[in-house]
């Protein structure tokens, strides 16, 4: 149980003082771009579902036709 507890004192004191964090601004910004990008992708994701869903819904009614 003691190199659970050492293990994580040790992480938090090298976050604190090894890792260069960025500046507020810079992560409000770089979480706007992901964030745009997740729903460009979804969307994109979705358009390429519902596509393909109705061109295989197509060709099935033409052969059952």
């Amino acid at each position: 149980m003691a190199n659970i507890v050492n293990y994580i004192t040790e992480s938090f004191e090298e976050l604190k003082s090894n890792v260069t964090w960025p500046a507020w601004a810079e992560v409000q910004r770089l979480t706007i771009i992901v964030a745009i990008f997740s729903v460009l992708f979804a969307l994109a994701t979705w358009g390429v579902d519902e596509f393909f869903a109705k061109a295989l819904a197509g060709f099935f009614n033409w052969i059952k036709a």
